[in-house]
């Protein structure tokens, strides 16, 4: 009953987008889901891990496994200053864990701490060279820091691993439109056609960048289409991130700093585009001269 409220909320407000008459001011009500809270689960596990390393009888191995879960946990509850903590303990009474020089390389990313995040993924792919995710995360590093070609060397390579999977693709759209805007387009459509399954939510978001879908029928297939709030709100924090960045591409400076709140708004921390959705917000703000401050979305004109 309740996740169909919140799906006619949702609807209703997509509704009230689609009849706006400019690009502006279809910001000025988005469909919003309910933000994640920490769970009861969540509290009793943290609760016993801290009672956990209140023993003396434990190896480090063991420990380090500890440190690495606690991190886990308090990452999953947006907690990433005692999460990087506890990662660094972890690493520290074990230091041959990839797992943890991948992540770590994500924080060193969030903070713009390029050189120290490639050192991270570069140890994680040295321990673990078939890692599934720090060739990956080594390319956004690389695409964030403005080393383009590079970015597309992993970007790339993490692709060819598997070509149905839409996120794959975005990442390597978005750094190939900062290099060659003119067949970015048609690079995005050929891995799109190239695809034998493309059924996966995500290829929406392909989708909308093809202009195959507008973005009120995107945010209205999101509303009716998800199954409960959770899903919701992570495909609301997916479809704002990436909305962002195409109007921070574009310059549309105002709806980019709306969209990159709005993908924080959710809580759901343990998505990439929450991670970075701070760093964009930040590379939003360098962007804008002081004397030309982003000024609020126009209001919706009145209807006759």
């Amino acid at each position: 009953m309740i996740a169909n409220r919140i799906k006619f909320a949702c609807l209703a407000l997509v509704l009230i987008l689609s009849g706006c008459s400019t690009p502006k001011s279809q910001w000025t009500q988005p469909p919003m889901a309910v933000p994640f809270q920490p769970t009861i689960q969540q509290q009793i596990q943290l609760a016993r891990i801290d009672q956990l390393l209140q023993r003396d009888d434990l190896d480090n191995e063991t420990l380090a496994q500890v440190y690495y879960e606690r991190g886990l946990l308090h990452d999953s509850l947006g907690l990433r200053d005692l999460a990087r903590l506890d990662f660094n303990q972890s690493l520290s009474l074990k230091p041959n864990q990839p797992d943890v020089f991948n992540i770590l390389g994500v924080y060193f990313t969030q903070g713009a701490h390029f050189d120290a995040a490639y050192e991270a993924f570069d140890s994680t792919l040295e321990l673990n060279v078939r890692h599934p995710f720090a060739q990956r995360n080594r390319g956004i590093a690389l695409y964030y820091g403005g080393r383009y070609d590079l970015a597309l060397e992993d970007l790339n390579a993490h692709y060819q691993q598997n070509i149905n999977d839409p996120y794959r693709v975005i990442w390597l759209y978005l750094t190939e439109l900062e290099q060659d805007p003119e067949t970015a387009a048609e690079k995005l459509r050929n891995r799109y056609n190239a695809a034998t399954d493309n059924n996966d939510w995500g290829w929406q978001i392909v989708r909308l960048y093809l202009e195959d879908v507008s973005e009120s029928e995107f945010l209205r297939q999101i509303a009716t289409e998800s199954e409960d709030n959770d899903v919701l709100a992570e495909r609301l924090t997916e479809a704002y991130f990436y909305l962002g960045k195409r109007y921070h591409h574009n310059k549309d400076f105002s709806s980019a700093l709306m969209l990159y709140k709005l993908t924080l708004s959710g809580n759901v921390y343990e998505f990439v585009e929450h991670r970075f959705a701070l760093l964009e917000l930040n590379r939003l703000m360098a962007e804008v001269s002081i004397n030309q401050p982003i000024t609020p979305p126009a209001e919706p004109a009145e209807e006759v």
